[in-house]
């Protein structure tokens, strides 16, 4: 049985020329724009989750961030299909740009093209923040999990810094903590 894949991006475009339209590019854009934004929660998750617990579903999390990166990227090889297909009717080279493909369709395309661009453009900014976010938040808990275990372990005379009573962090000596080394 073969295979029904098309072989390349150029297979794909030229089986069905309604496949390379503007509204068939519109729909995937649009399709796309939902995963961004679905992606912009399952980070936002991910993130509460790294700040304020509980750890045990911060992996959870995570994997659902990459299923969903995963569908973005089905979605993209889509994308890029349709934006060689449309291009080529257009005389522009098959990895032509949204904002090329904006200034080459005509109306209403033109417009709704624009808009999608900038919606994308919006959607990358906050998806970037928040996955830097997330970082840092994963590097700050490793490090603070790391130098825990260390003071505990003996290998650091520096306590690490939890919260007091009042929930303000403070470094001190625990001297109500006992530890047997016998276990």
């Amino acid at each position: 049985l073969r295979s029904r894949r098309p072989a390349s991006i150029n297979a794909v475009v030229t089986e069905d020329p309604t496949a390379c339209s503007p509204a068939a590019l519109s729909t995937i854009l649009w399709k796309q724009r939902q995963l961004l934004d679905l992606l912009q929660f399952k980070l936002e998750e991910e993130r509460l989750l790294l700040a304020n617990g509980p750890a045990k579903w911060v992996a959870h999390a995570t994997r659902e961030v990459e299923m969903v990166v995963d569908k973005l990227r089905q979605a993209e090889l889509a994308r890029a299909a349709t934006v060689a297909g449309l291009a080529g009717r257009l005389g522009l080279p098959a990895d032509a740009t949204l904002q090329a493909l904006a200034d080459t369709v005509e109306a209403p395309w033109q417009e709704i093209f624009a808009s999608h661009r900038q919606a994308f453009l919006q959607a990358t900014d906050e998806i970037s923040r928040l996955a830097e976010t997330s970082r840092e938040l994963a590097t700050s808990q490793r490090d603070a999990t790391r130098q825990a275990i260390n003071w505990l372990a003996g290998r650091s005379d520096e306590p690490p810094v939890t919260y007091g009573a009042s929930g303000s962090a403070e470094r001190r000596r625990a001297a109500h903590l006992l530890f047997n080394e016998a276990l």
